[in-house]
């Protein structure tokens, strides 16, 4: 059977946790927004996911500066500065008396709506921002088994009919990607860009380890990954050759290790792709862990998280 990226244990905590919209702390069974906001009629909207790691945010500048980026980028005013953001998103964590092992949804939509219809003219409120932070942490035991992934045929679409950089509600192709993943009996999916060459996973970033060598997609079909850019910075101080580029499915075949990384998880090591276990070329054995360079960065990027988080507090 295989699990979801996010499966970890339900936290009681989470029951009663305390949820901002627009500034106003609810409690959870009272957390709605309205059937006429943009995000739930049409899926308007950019998010972000953030880790709260010993009392601060790991990255939390890169998160927020990509929140705006992708506002901009769609034509929607989130309607409070960054300052103002980042103010109610600790009040929120402080209102929680959260401190460790908690992973925040940072939602904004276009607002609501005079009527269900697209054309954003017809939206009569600011931008609807929500911040949702939940006990929830990685499950350990996916770093020890690995994940299994499907390669699907929905495909990272072009930009000029929606630009994957974006960080958008509008998720139906990942969500496709990961149903199709999900009934071949994978945890993840990963998916193509127009061209054949590899792209992204449906809700993560993908790499590989040829002959000592880093290898991810060229960044030009999936979002402007935040755990992403910093394994190939940290990947590059460790001396390790890395490269954004084009390959395919047959390089994925032959890798050493492969790995994906994400904000909620970091890095987690794959075990198989396609029913192919993740070995060198010449070797028998089947998967037997984590390779020596996907440890070495999932290290090396605790240790920055830790670093970071510290500099969200100053």
């Amino acid at each position: 059977m295989p699990d979801a990226m996010h499966d970890n244990a339900i936290d009681p905590r989470n029951l009663d946790i305390l949820i901002s919209i627009n500034g106003r702390l609810v409690p959870r069974g009272e957390a709605v927004v309205s059937v006429f906001d943009s995000g739930f009629i049409l899926g308007d909207g950019v998010w972000e996911g953030l880790r709260l790691v010993k009392g601060g945010v790991p990255f939390l500048r890169e998160h927020i500066e990509r929140l705006y980026e992708g506002a901009k980028a769609i034509f929607m005013e989130v309607g409070v500065a960054p300052q103002e953001l980042v103010r109610r998103l600790f009040a929120c964590i402080d209102a929680n008396k959260m401190v460790d092992g908690v992973h925040i949804r940072l939602m904004v939509t276009r607002g609501i709506k005079a009527t269900p219809y697209q054309d954003p003219r017809v939206t009569i409120s600011p931008a609807t921002i929500v911040i949702i932070p939940e006990y929830k942490t990685p499950n350990p035991e996916k770093f020890d088994k690995g994940l299994k992934l499907y390669t699907v045929n929905v495909r990272r679409g072009a930009p000029d009919v929606q630009d994957q950089k974006l960080n958008s509600h509008s998720k139906l192709n990942c969500i496709m990607a990961c149903m199709q993943a999900m009934n071949a009996g994978a945890d993840e999916a990963l998916m193509l860009d127009p061209l054949g060459f590899v792209a992204t996973c449906n809700s993560t970033h993908f790499f590989i380890v040829r002959r000592g060598e880093l290898w991810t997609s060229t960044g030009q079909y999936c979002i402007p990954g935040i755990t992403r850019g910093n394994m190939i910075r940290l990947a590059r101080e460790l001396a390790i050759p890395v490269f954004e580029k084009q390959f395919s499915l047959y390089d994925v075949y032959g890798a050493e290790e492969a790995f994906v990384t994400g904000t909620f998880a970091g890095l987690t090591p794959v075990r198989e792709i396609d029913g192919r276990p993740v070995r060198h070329p010449l070797s028998t054995e089947e998967w037997h862990g984590a390779g020596p360079i996907s440890r070495k960065l999932s290290q090396a990027y605790k240790g920055l998280c830790l670093k970071d988080a510290r500099r969200s507090l100053a």
